[in-house]
């Protein structure tokens, strides 16, 4: 019943607090009445479609899996809402606003990886798993190294995940709310955990369908009114971005964003191969009751957001010709104010007004609230699920325990994400992206398909091999140019390449295949055993219900 009093207050209280912030800067020329309206709708919104699936969880199932009972088009719609975040619909129309062509790199590669889920992970997922993929690569190896493993991959992912997401948020309600950008970035933190913490996965993923319809209406209008104003001609569209944007012919050449083909190589493998290894994207799988619906939902969501990522490059070029030459949009520095991350939201505004702006203010935010949820549940589920009901208490943990872990997690991760949101203000939100998926890449990919697909794997093996590739991203990434040079202000890298993923992918194949062929313990020749049983229910779904793990 606490929980009814928690929404009741709250429901009290936010329109007054809306309210009482819009009197604060009523004088403020720069606030929007129609974004603040819609932004206090949606959140009203969601907070009742959290508070409806409060009243649903009871379990951990409900919890975790929202208890299997969301469809195959459902839940591609949910995945799309949770892939689409705030790095791709302001971020990667911000780096084509800023390069042109080259922001291309980014809608190609986020998309290429959804073959290789709906081919080679989704339909095994579904049939190895309960709720995280650490039940997956732990099903036949040893489960307390593996989860260990698992959890940190995950954790480190969702982190910086987080980082882009909550910077993101900052910068949009600053612009819309005319608040201070830590306080921005507190009201975001305080949502999602609310989210979180009483709704699990049913409200997340209620709330990434509700995101999902708006965010597509809402690109789709954007682009439509973009392409009109250039009477429908890509050509025209194309020949007027390069005769405004200061670098002319150069934004339709590759080689602004990414200028040497290692680079190149590196980033295209981390959006392909971290999209498999994403933790918030694998929990999805799981909320459908079989394995042909998780290919479904794969279907599905391949096509929105593949339809999704041919607008925001529309998004991108329409931002060079109706934003960058109107001095609306303009600081007295003559660059964008809020930064290039905000194209697509003047965008919004130079097409349809103050009203389309609220509209796309709103979405925005609630495609950061969606996908913040998201990361949250599956940074709490590692912490509760991997961590403590599996590795601490050696599975013998009650539902209630864990679930109790898990929002106690949700509320230190809401607090580690608003720190590292407010420390990372400058940073553009889809290269922050581009780290978490050279981690996911690097950690999670490499261990959970061979243990899926590689009869030989074994603990030690996915252990030295899935901590050296976590290892060795994360510190390419400290000694490369962003954080060496532009934060802790070195005047070289240690590490020459933006993108580490390239490295670390091999450094984490490698050595998992060197240590497991090379291991000739016992535990070695019973994870080998095990694998055709393994192969058998991966296939057929043949006890996945009763999840006896070894």
């Amino acid at each position: 019943m606490k929980q009814r009093y928690v929404f009741l207050i709250l429901f009290a209280l936010f329109p007054a607090i809306g309210m009482a912030e819009v009197e604060q800067i009523t004088a403020d020329s720069a606030i929007n009445v129609p974004a603040v309206v819609m932004f206090c709708l949606f959140v009203f919104a969601t907070l009742a479609v959290t508070y409806w699936a409060a009243q649903r969880t009871r379990s951990t199932a409900d919890y975790y899996a929202a208890g299997g009972g969301i469809t195959g088009f459902q839940n591609g719609l949910a995945i799309a809402g949770d892939f689409m975040s705030a790095a791709s619909f302001l971020g990667i129309s911000g780096l084509v606003f800023l390069s042109g062509y080259d922001g291309l790199i980014y809608s190609i590669g986020f998309l290429i990886g959804w073959p290789l889920i709906l081919f080679l992970i989704a339909e095994r997922l579904r049939n190895l798993g309960r709720y995280t993929f650490a039940d997956v690569a732990s099903y036949r190896l040893g489960q307390l190294p593996v989860r260990v493993l698992s959890a940190f991959g995950a954790l480190a992912v969702v982190l910086l995940y987080l980082i882009a997401q909550m910077v993101g948020a900052g910068k949009l309600i600053q612009i819309l709310f005319g608040l201070p950008y830590e306080l921005a970035v507190v009201l975001v933190g305080v949502l999602m955990v609310l989210y979180v913490t009483f709704g699990g996965m049913l409200a997340t993923t209620w709330v990434q369908i509700i995101k999902a319809v708006l965010l597509l209406s809402g690109a789709t209008f954007m682009a439509f009114m973009v392409l009109r104003s250039v009477g429908f001609d890509l050509n025209r569209l194309f020949s007027e971005a390069v005769a405004v944007h200061q670098k002319g012919l150069e934004i339709m050449a590759p080689g602004g964003l990414v200028s040497d083909p290692v680079s190149a190589i590196s980033l295209g493998a981390a959006l392909i191969f971290g999209t498999a290894g994403l933790p918030h994207i694998l929990m999805r799988f799981f909320t459908v009751a079989n394995a042909k619906e998780a290919r479904r939902s794969v279907f599905y969501a391949t096509g929105f957001i593949g339809y999704f990522y041919i607008l925001t490059f529309i998004i991108g070029f329409g931002a060079i010709v109706m934003v960058s030459t109107n001095p609306a949009f303009l600081n007295v520095q003559g660059g964008l104010i809020g930064g290039n991350n905000m194209a697509a939201v003047h965008l919004a505004a130079a097409v349809g007004g103050n009203i389309f702006l609220g509209f796309i203010s709103a979405v925005a935010f609630a495609t950061i609230l969606a996908v913040v949820a998201g990361l949250t549940l599956a940074g709490a589920s590692a912490i509760s699920h991997d961590l403590y009901a599996s590795v601490i208490k050696k599975g013998q943990a009650s539902g209630q325990m864990e679930m109790r872990v898990s929002r106690v997690a949700t509320i230190f991760l809401g607090m580690v994400a608003i720190g590292l949101g407010i420390l990372f203000e400058t940073q553009n939100i889809a290269f922050m992206v581009g780290l978490a998926f050279a981690i996911a890449a690097s950690a999670n990919f490499p261990v959970l398909f061979l243990s899926m697909y590689w009869k030989n794997l074994t603990t030690r093996g996915a252990v030295i091999g899935g901590f050296s590739g976590l290892f060795t991203a994360v510190m390419l990434v400290i000694l490369g140019p962003i954080v060496w040079v532009d934060i802790f202000g070195f005047a070289e890298p240690v590490f020459p390449y933006k993108y580490p993923a390239l490295f670390s992918i091999m450094v984490a194949f490698v050595l998992i295949w060197l240590f497991s062929i090379t291991d000739r313990s016992a535990a070695a020749t019973e994870s080998r055993s095990l694998f055709r049983d393994q192969f058998i229910r991966a296939q057929t779904g043949l006890g996945a219900h009763h999840a006896s793990q070894h």
